[in-house]
This record gives structure tokens, sequence and C-alpha cells, in this order.
């Protein structure tokens, strides 16, 4: 059994999971990227060449990288994980009786390599065998009977590791709720996780991860918003009283709009006092601090400045923020392009993408090192450095 586990976004990072962008990507057309949730199309090579870069700067700093792909294929070795990832696959109550049938023989007959790819890229009406009836003849030849998942690169979504426990959340999109049962799928059968324990579910009111920050070890600030709902915030903040994982939870309130869809759209920490923010909400984003009362109760504060609620139950003077952009138009820009979504491999070391020249700028002068890399292609799908890594593990923080 292997430790694994953080307290903090900002805490060395040792693992990291990825996903390298794949055939899901390729599955995207003009027709059905809105459904699939990317604004364009990407070009898959480039996007696979960025992302190599991606990994070799986390690697050069020391980071083990493992890629989601290769842990589902080494977790379908087994029979029960086989049946148990095949089973819920085909749920889904578009494909009737006769065809459901053929795809369960058809995936149960694959190596595990060839089920991944399933899985992750889809099965298409067109490229079935066999099953032939009903569904097959009235479904368009280009419709899916197992979707693809273009959004597994997001894979901060999907799960959260506070202290030694993983957080597997549930995603309010239809598109991706297949993307946590697989993630699910791994941690607790594959043989590297064994003995995790785990917290909320794929099962379980919408929270996803993008909207959850560990502001310092037993805050926890969780956006509410577009993806994650209020009842999302209060299931998690019982769980992760109930198993000591925090004191205080932030349920932080998010404008809807596509820009802003997770709380790591607006900021994203890059040293243990120190945030890197959208100025055109940093006036008007607000927290409600949430407490146990030792009773099966939780308090619910007033809602106060998002910063000041957070340098107190942080016990910290202040939370320095540090603007994205340069004005309030390079600040819209950058922030559409990423420029608050920073992943922090270290205290004061951050990876950002290349192309937010104002916002790098901003991080340098506040003595941030900024570990740039490419982006013009990973960025499609609306995500940038921490979108596209789940931290497994990082070094705890010291205690004052």
């Amino acid at each position: 059994m292997t430790t694994h586990g953080a307290d903090s976004e900002v805490g060395r990072l040792q693992t990291v999971l990825l996903h390298r962008p794949g055939n899901e990507l390729k599955r995207l057309t003009p027709r059905n990227n809105d459904r699939l949730l990317f604004d364009g199309i990407p070009w898959v090579a480039r996007a696979q060449e960025e992302h190599d870069g991606f990994a070799e700067a986390l690697r050069g700093r020391g980071v083990e990288v493992l890629y989601l792909t290769d842990l589902l294929t080494e977790t379908l070795e087994s029979d029960a994980a086989r049946n148990h990832a095949i089973t819920t696959a085909l749920a889904g109550l578009h494909l009737g009786d006769t065809l459901r049938a053929y795809l369960a023989r058809f995936l149960s007959e694959a190596s595990p390599e060839e089920l991944t790819g399933y899985l992750t890229a889809g099965i298409r009406n067109d490229e079935v065998r066999g099953g032939f009836g009903i569904v097959t003849s009235l479904l368009a030849h280009d419709d899916f009977l197992i979707d693809p998942l273009p959004n597994l690169l997001f894979t901060r979504d999907s799960s959260v590791w506070v202290r030694d426990r993983v957080a597997v959340t549930s995603l309010a999109m239809p598109a991706r709720a297949r993307e946590t049962q697989l993630t699910e799928l791994i941690y607790t059968q594959h043989p590297r996780f064994v003995g995790t324990r785990t917290v909320h579910g794929w099962h379980h009111e919408h929270v996803e991860g993008g909207d959850v920050l560990l502001l310092a070890p037993g805050v926890i600030a969780v956006g509410v918003g577009e993806r994650t709902t209020p009842a999302g915030v209060e299931r998690f903040a019982r769980q992760a009283f109930d198993v000591g994982l925090a004191h205080t939870v932030l349920a932080v309130p998010i404008t809807q709009e596509r820009a802003t869809m997770h709380l790591d759209t607006v900021c994203t920490m890059v040293d243990v006092d120190k945030i890197v923010m959208y100025p055109n909400v940093a006036d008007s984003l607000t927290a409600y601090a949430v407490t146990p009362t030792g009773d099966g109760t939780l308090t619910v504060a007033d809602a106060e400045p998002f910063l000041v609620a957070a340098a107190k139950a942080m016990e910290i003077d202040t939370l320095h923020q540090i603007d994205t952009g340069l004005d309030p138009v390079t600040a819209e820009r950058e922030q559409w392009d990423d420029g608050n979504n920073t992943l922090a491999i270290a205290p004061r070391v951050a990876v950002a993408y290349e192309r937010n020249v104002e916002t790098n700028a901003r991080l340098e002068e506040a003595g941030i090192e900024v570990v740039r890399i490419a982006g013009s292609e990973l960025g499609s799908g609306r995500g940038g450095p921490r979108c596209m890594s789940c931290p497994v593990t990082r070094e705890p923080l010291p205690v004052d």
C-alpha cells in the first residue's frame, strides 16, 4: 500500500494523475461538440504534443506522473472490475435489451486495453457488427451507443484528495457522468490504491473537483454555481467534518457563466498566503463559513467577502490577491484563456499557460516562479493546468 494524500493546494507535488488526449477527442464534430462540452474541435496531435510538454515539465520538477488510462487498463485485469465497468457503461435506457446483450458479450471478450478504448472513446451505431434490431435501425448511423469522454482530459473534476482520503465527485453534466464511475473503479480496485478510503461518490449530490480548493490544512473552499449545487456542498461538508478532514468549509457562490463554471476558473492558490484571482469578480465574491457544532448540525455564518472569510478560516492576517491580466480588458481575455487556472507544484512555484503574458508577469512580480507550458489546443475544452491535473500526493505543509 502506497500512502497518498494532500492537505493544501501548494505543498510540494509528488504524484499527479493526468489523462493524455486520445481517440475520445477525435470523436468531436461540429454537431456534437456542444453536447460533449467542448467549445471547439481540437487538433488532437498538437494537443498531445502540448500535453506531453506539460507532463515533462512536471517530471522535470521531480513529480511522478500517473496516466488515467494506464491505471484503468491495469484495473480491468480484474474480472470483477471488468464486469462492473461493462454493466455501468451499458446501463443507459437508450440501448434496449437486444443491443445491450450483444454489447455485453462483445465487451466481455475485449482485452483490458481494448476495453479501456471502448469505455473512453465510445462506440457508434455504425461500428457494431451485431445486436441488430429496432434500436440499431432507428438510431442515426453516427449516434453513440456508448458516449466518448473527451473531458477525461480534466482529471481534477472527477476526484479530489483531501488529506489521506479521496473524494470521488459527482459530475452534473450527463456527458460526464461516467467519468467519476471509472475514477471510482480505479481508486477502489487498482492494486496501487488498496486500502484507500473514499468520501462522497458519483451517486451523491453534485460536487465537481474544479470547485474544491484546499486553502489550508483543515480549510476547504467549495464553489457553488453551474456545476456544484448547495446540496452537494452540504453533503461534502458533512462528510469532511465527520471524518476530520476539515474544520471549516467555505461555500462560495459563483456566477452562472461559461467562463466561470468552476471556482478554479476564478482563483487558484500559488503560495500559502497568495491567490491569483480574476479582478472583475474579486470585489463581489463572497463566502459562507460552514462549521460543525458537534451534535450533527452545521453552523452557517453570514456571507463575508471571500478574501476576508478565507483569511479568518486560514488564521492568517491577509490572503494576498494577485490579479489576472493588467486591466479589465486583458483580465477578461486572460481569464477566458485560463490565466487563473494555475497548478502549484510547490510554494511560490506554479505551472501556467504561456499565452497569458500579463498574468504571468503579475505572478513573477509577486515572487512566484512561473513554469510556462503551451496550451493553444489543450485549452479548447476550457481548462488550464489545474483542471488537467489531480494531485494524488503532496508534501504536508509545515505546522505553525
